[in-house]
């Protein structure tokens, strides 16, 4: 799984934000805010990840459950799938 080329990343003061550039901005308007796991989460789709391997990173990099994480990074994928930011 990969976030779809013409998404980017960044860092406004304390937020992230993912905005859409050259050609993604003629059909997506919108800004999507993120937390800092949310980006942590968006730098992994960046590059190319399953989501096996986005549990494993969230663990080493968290705090949190292996089931808290999962259950997090399924509403992440979902979201970010449902905006059209995945290939």
């Amino acid at each position: 799984m990969k976030a779809k080329e013409g998404f980017v990343l960044r860092k406004v003061a304390d937020n992230y934000i993912i905005v859409a550039a050259g050609r993604a901005s003629l059909d997506f308007s919108k800004v999507i805010n993120l937390n800092e796991t949310g980006a942590f989460l968006w730098k992994l789709l960046e590059e190319g990840t399953t989501l096996e391997k986005m549990s494993e990173a969230l663990l080493n990099e968290y705090n949190v459950s292996p089931k808290a994480a999962q259950r997090d990074i399924e509403i992440f994928v979902e979201k970010v799938r449902q905006q059209g930011m995945l290939e």
